[in-house]
């Protein structure tokens, strides 16, 4: 049996040495910046499965290390978005994933409207601003300038 790759199979490519210098990367987000940077050219093909069984690791792990990659600002939101979907995203409350479905089904609101929205559902208006800064935070209203600018009112 032989193991000998084909110049087909080789693929040469260059990444930053900065992911060994930053002490909040384990040892997963470390091969994950490196699974996502040998694969540039069908990164957006991947999957998380895809992802995982190539950093040898489980989809959990997987997901944990791009989050910290995300957060590191070191992939950008949007891929992990895309490999994760909203759902999948731990970091976020069950308010917040509501009110992001809800947002994005309902693009012209207020922050007016949002708050006498959450007497519907038995939240306090504390629960509707924490959760838009969540999603704030998490990077979630980087393609929703609107809600954005709510979120923003809600902070203040």
């Amino acid at each position: 049996m032989t193991t000998e790759a084909t110049a087909s199979q080789i693929r040469n490519f260059t990444i930053s040495t900065e992911i060994f210098f930053k002490p909040n990367l384990d040892i997963y987000s470390q091969m994950i910046y490196i699974v996502l940077s040998s694969s540039t050219a069908d990164s957006t093909s991947l999957t998380l499965a895809d992802v995982a069984s190539k950093g040898r690791m489980t989809s959990k792990q997987a997901m944990k290390a791009m989050q910290a990659l995300v957060d590191e600002q070191l992939i950008p939101h949007k891929l992990f978005r895309k490999m994760i979907g909203e759902f999948q995203d731990d970091r976020l409350s069950w308010a917040a994933k509501g009110l992001l479905t809800y947002c994005k089904e309902h693009k012209v609101t207020s922050l007016t409207e949002l708050l006498l929205l959450s007497d519907q559902s038995g939240e306090d208006e504390q629960t509707i601003r924490r959760a838009l800064s969540e999603l704030s935070r998490n990077g979630y209203l980087e393609d929703l300038p609107e809600l954005s600018r709510l979120a923003n009112q809600a902070a203040e």
